[in-house]
């Protein structure tokens, strides 16, 4: 059995696709399906039942994803053990991040971090969600900083990592402006003169979410795809241009706002946004692997604060709007 064959598994049952975890693993989908299926007959059960959509697991399938997790732990706990022999590695703190996060969310509040809690070292790995949840399976960092919705939810185990919310991001759509705020562009548009759109790669979560916004909009959208990426920040530096519609992190265009360069095209319509969680995990300490002392430490600290800022008239606990 090859580790990649664990991932792959792993990757399908967090999307539910065939296709979009081939396009995650950067493999054709036949190759993805043939590894699925060395997997199976390796173990000898079907893991996946083929004949539902979204595709979902087996019985079996059920019971070997948390094997297949506990499996990829191990391995790569052994090379965190490695790591961690060396001098400064217990003193960092190690960040999965995706993309956008790391622009917007993790400067302000590892500034706040460096007034409140004291001066941490860190090091960030910037990716894609996927990527950065799979990093925290594999024991490749020790926190993972993600957004999170029910319906496009983290699969990670709530008896093996800790989670917190720290605090929550509306996604809606924007698009370059006049000095004086008016958009150039403002949804719905028409069918005659559908709007141009610039659009998230189908592989990014920030995608899936857009996806979920047009799915569920009372009102159809016309809208024409002119451009495609899966950075957030590219989709931005485009419509800065005056290039057509992206839906963008509030957080990710707090300055172009304020200057007015850019400006909701939404019309207020709360029908075209969406709320996410912003949301931090870890993995639970345990007597084989206790962590870094620093992460539990923060980690102390953190839940303390939300203890603080928790209030009984009916706030959900830790949810506050992100820094700006």
């Amino acid at each position: 059995m090859e580790t990649k064959w664990l991932e792959d598994f792993l990757s399908l049952a967090e999307t539910r696709s065939f296709s979009r975890s081939a396009q995650l693993r950067h493999v054709t989908q036949p190759a993805f399906s043939r590894r699925i299926q060395s997997l199976e007959a390796w173990l000898g059960a079907d893991l996946i039942d083929r004949t539902s959509y979204p595709t979902r697991l087996t019985p079996a399938g059920e019971i070997f994803y948390e094997q297949a997790m506990d499996m990829l732990g191990q391995i790569n706990n052994a090379r965190a053990l490695l790591r961690g022999k060396r001098p400064a590695a217990q003193t960092t703190v190690d960040f999965a991040v995706p993309h956008t996060l790391s622009l917007t969310y993790m400067p302000k509040w590892m500034t706040a971090l460096d007034v409140d809690f004291g001066p941490i070292n860190t090091r960030l790995m910037a990716l894609n969600v996927h990527d950065a949840v799979m990093s925290m399976v594999e024991g490749g960092c020790d926190l993972l900083l993600c957004y999170h919705h029910p319906r496009q939810p983290v699969q990670l185990d709530s008896g093996r990592y800790d989670m917190l919310v720290l605090g929550s991001e509306s996604l809606r759509p924007y698009a370059r402006c006049n000095r004086a705020g008016v958009p150039d562009f403002v949804l719905p548009g028409s069918a005659l003169r559908p709007l141009p759109f610039l659009s998230y790669t189908s592989n990014a979560y920030l995608g899936r979410m857009v996806e979920l916004i047009l799915a569920d909009a009372k009102h159809p959208l016309h809208l024409q795809k002119c451009y495609e990426t899966d950075m957030a920040e590219g989709l931005k530096m485009m419509a800065l241009e005056g290039r057509g519609v992206v839906f963008l992190p509030e957080s990710s265009v707090t300055r172009e706002l304020r200057q007015k360069q850019l400006a909701r095209a939404d019309s207020d319509q709360p029908e075209w946004q969406v709320e996410m969680e912003i949301r931090l995990y870890r993995e639970k300490p345990s007597v084989g692997r206790p962590g870094k002392p620093l992460v539990g430490r923060l980690w102390d600290y953190l839940v303390a604060q939300q203890a603080l800022t928790d209030k009984p008239a009916g706030r959900k606990r830790g949810v506050k709007k992100i820094p700006t």
